[in-house]
């Protein structure tokens, strides 16, 4: 028997709500599903356009009771140096979708570069230094 499973939503951190939600909303073009919460304790669901099975979730980090000081820090240090959250978008037009990225002004960290394991891809961090790389499909 085969289960019936698809990735509904993937999360990502911020730290900074309102940055975030323009790089989804007014750079990648992802339309905003949900917008809860208050001040820097905000949950936003955004999503690619004509796609509304498919979501991630901007979160604040570290708000779970269950995280010690240290593990905060930790989130803290690793956002900041951009290791704690990345996802991996896709793409048919590469060149167009980076020059779109680049022009709203997101960090550059790697331009399209034909990779040695078969796949040819960009990469970009978000405000709160998320990892956006961008992959491109035929």
């Amino acid at each position: 028997m085969s289960m019936d499973i698809t990735i509904h939503t993937a999360a990502l951190p911020h730290d900074d709500p309102d940055a975030s939600l323009a790089f989804y909303r007014d750079i990648l073009g992802f339309e905003v599903r949900k917008d809860v919460g208050q001040g820097t304790m905000r949950w936003i669901t955004v999503g690619p356009v004509g796609q509304p099975g498919t979501s991630i979730l901007l979160a604040p980090p570290a708000v779970d009771p269950g995280i010690t000081e240290d593990e905060r820090r930790t989130i803290a240090e690793m956002m900041a140096k951009g290791t704690y959250g990345w996802i991996l978008l896709a793409t048919q037009d590469l060149d167009a979708t980076f020059e779109k990225v680049q022009a709203g002004g997101a960090e550059v960290v790697q331009e399209p570069t034909e990779q040695p394991y078969g796949v040819r891809d960009c990469a970009f961090r978000d405000p709160a230094g998320n990892l956006i790389r961008i992959q491109e499909v035929h």
